[in-house]
């Protein structure tokens, strides 16, 4: 059976299959979204259009901390306000926006861009890790705080980057508290666990 017969609009149906591709969208949801941008005027249509392919053309990755920037160094690397001698390692841009929540952390931050997880193919090689050795090498680093979440993938990622980092002999590298139950995601804990998570973390080589 043709899909297109459950609708109205060849048209329609583009729109709802590009939408359902995105995560967390269903195409219930997505024929919901498209009739709601049906109705509003061509207008507004246009600007949020416009605005998503100004977005995908023009952000950037912040050369120091991979993090999402318009320009070549974000406002958080930038910030002389910031301690820039402690280095926040997070999986992804979500889980620096849920630290920076907390506002309890003033340091800089690394983004990893992922985890270590043979099983989806994704290998120290395909994150950020050499750049954050890199880093602590050229950099007056002296704390390396491991922020990942408490999933088999984060604790392998964590024991990795420990062992790379082992041989710097000035650093210290610890991990967040286990205020954060095993298995759950950074970016949806708490801001007051997250945030107690951040000040009461402890040495990773006393886990």
């Amino acid at each position: 059976m043709n899909n297109y017969q459950q609708y109205p609009s060849r048209l329609l149906e583009d729109a709802v299959q590009q939408f359902s591709r995105l995560p967390g969208i269903g195409r219930k949801t997505a024929l919901r979204l498209v009739l709601h941008l049906l109705r509003q005027d061509t207008d507004d249509v246009e600007r949020l259009a416009q605005s998503i392919t100004v977005m995908k053309r023009n952000v950037k990755h912040c050369r120091v901390c991979h993090n999402i920037s318009d320009s070549d160094v974000c406002p958080i690397c930038s910030d002389s306000r910031r301690d820039s001698h402690t280095v926040c390692v997070v999986e992804n841009v979500q889980d620096v926006m849920a630290v920076e929540h907390t506002q309890q952390f003033h340091g800089l931050y690394h983004v990893l861009g992922g985890v270590i997880s043979p099983m989806d193919g994704i290998s120290p090689g395909n994150l950020e890790i050499q750049s954050l050795v890199d880093r602590v090498a050229q950099d007056d680093v002296s704390e390396v705080i491991l922020a990942l979440s408490p999933t088999m993938e984060g604790d392998t990622t964590n024991f990795y980057i420990y062992r790379r980092l082992s041989s710097f002999t000035n650093l210290r590298v610890t991990v967040i508290a286990r205020g954060i139950s095993v298995g759950d995601e950074l970016e949806y804990t708490d801001e007051v666990t997250l945030g107690r998570s951040i000040l009461n973390r402890m040495p990773f080589d006393s886990k």
